[in-house]
């Protein structure tokens, strides 16, 4: 039951941080630039270069108008997923933490790059 009620509370944990606006100032971009090394996101991303995955600056320009994009972000860095690079399908692993706001302070500053 313990398991259930983590699984339960950490989306809603995820949503509360969403539903506060995030702008750049609120940003760490500290501690969202460690936890992009500490996950190895920046293996297959970049801030502002292609890589495996889409470059950062990509990403926030395609959320630029989308008012669920912090929410979007959050659910994609939160999750592993299957994502297809050169051809081959691939797991996209998770953020290396399940801290709730770390994993919002990402993805904001993901969409102000």
């Amino acid at each position: 039951m313990r398991q259930m009620r983590s699984t339960i509370l950490f989306p809603a944990l995820l949503l509360s941080f969403a539903a506060a606006s995030a702008s750049a100032a609120d940003v760490d971009a500290a501690a969202a630039e460690s936890l992009l090394k500490a996950s190895k996101c920046l293996t297959c991303h970049s801030v502002d270069k292609k890589k495996d995955g889409p470059a950062y600056t990509e990403v926030a320009k395609k959320y630029a108008d989308d008012a669920e994009a912090l929410q979007k972000i959050i659910d994609w860095i939160s999750s592993e997923h299957t994502v297809e690079i050169d051809g081959e399908e691939d797991t996209h692993p998770m953020a290396k933490t399940r801290d709730a706001s770390k994993i919002g302070n990402l993805a904001a500053w993901i969409l102000s790059r």
